[in-house]
């Protein structure tokens, strides 16, 4: 089981989104995520959001609200993921040559225009209501297949 976190800055109107075209053997390699990633050793949810933010892009978060929670069962076709969603609308700081891929604010009208993964085209617009979400979306071989989804 993997645990990680999904992080949507957002400022004026725009998200800023990370399109993967860096790393080597890279699974998400040609989408556009937000920024993120795996649990460290001792980790909460918000330390890993933090951390991973700064790394990826080079921003202090001074502010962050969980908007939701993903269950990917064996997503990668290894293990099942289990992912924390933040918004982030206060930080510092200025963007760095990201070692994931290309940083860019993308309109938030425009997100959906993306080359994002199937499953996120659903929940993206979530991430702007005013509800808490768990949902578990099903891949196979990298395919959507289907999801479910509780509000709150």
């Amino acid at each position: 089981m993997k645990l990680a976190t999904l992080c949507y800055i957002q400022k004026d109107g725009k998200t800023l989104m990370l399109y993967r075209n860096k790393k080597e053997n890279d699974y998400h390699e040609g989408k556009w995520n937000g920024l993120g990633g795996k649990f460290e050793s001792g980790e909460s949810p918000e330390e890993c959001a933090i951390r991973e933010i700064e790394e990826e892009s080079g921003l202090k978060i001074k502010n962050i609200q969980m908007k939701g929670f993903i269950t990917f069962p064996m997503f990668d076709g290894k293990e099942d993921w289990y992912v924390f969603v933040f918004v982030i609308n206060k930080f510092e700081g200025r963007l760095i040559d990201s070692p994931e891929g290309q940083l860019e604010w993308i309109p938030n009208n425009k997100l959906k225009d993306l080359n994002l993964w199937d499953g996120d085209q659903i929940f993206i617009p979530w991430i702007f209501q005013n509800k808490f979400f768990s949902a578990k979306f099903n891949y196979k071989n990298g395919k959507f297949l289907d999801y479910t989804v509780e509000f709150y």
